[in-house]
């Protein structure tokens, strides 16, 4: 598995390195730490999607930290963590619009003929093999309530 998300962020910050980019090169090795600690916690190689889930949980409590020092007016730290977000996005699959999330979801709610928000969960369980690491679940669940 040559072209699997780990090795690439491997080489990333081989180039990171050689550029003398330090954000980066720091972004990119935590990132490289945590795929290796799971890893080490599975004790097998993870396959991409993994790799996916874990970058986007490092970028779910980035976003959350981000907020948090916006709002205790700490913005030189806000755009630290905003710097690290785009490092880390670069590695996921392309992600779905709004647009196209919308679409989808109006697809799965008349296939498990969802009508009121107490069908959520169903929606919501469909969902999840189509959309697969190409959106942000909490976009999608916003979605999914406005049309139920």
């Amino acid at each position: 598995m040559s072209d699997s998300i780990r090795h690439l962020v491997e080489e990333a910050v081989k180039s990171a390195m050689r550029e003398r980019n330090k954000e980066k090169t720091s972004t990119l090795r935590m990132a490289l730490s945590e795929l290796k600690k799971e890893e080490i916690d599975r004790r097998e190689e993870i396959t991409n999607e993994d790799s996916i889930k874990i970058l986007q949980r490092m970028i779910k409590q980035r976003k959350e930290s981000k907020t948090q020092f916006l709002d205790a007016g700490r913005s030189e730290l806000a755009n630290k963590e905003n710097e690290e977000i785009l490092i880390l996005q670069d590695f996921l699959p392309e992600q779905l619009s709004e647009e196209a999330i919308k679409v989808i979801v109006l697809e799965a709610i008349s296939e498990t003929q969802a009508k009121e928000p107490q069908d959520m969960g169903k929606v919501m369980g469909a969902l999840k093999s189509k959309i697969k690491g190409n959106a942000d679940m909490g976009i999608v669940s916003k979605i999914v309530k406005e049309n139920l």
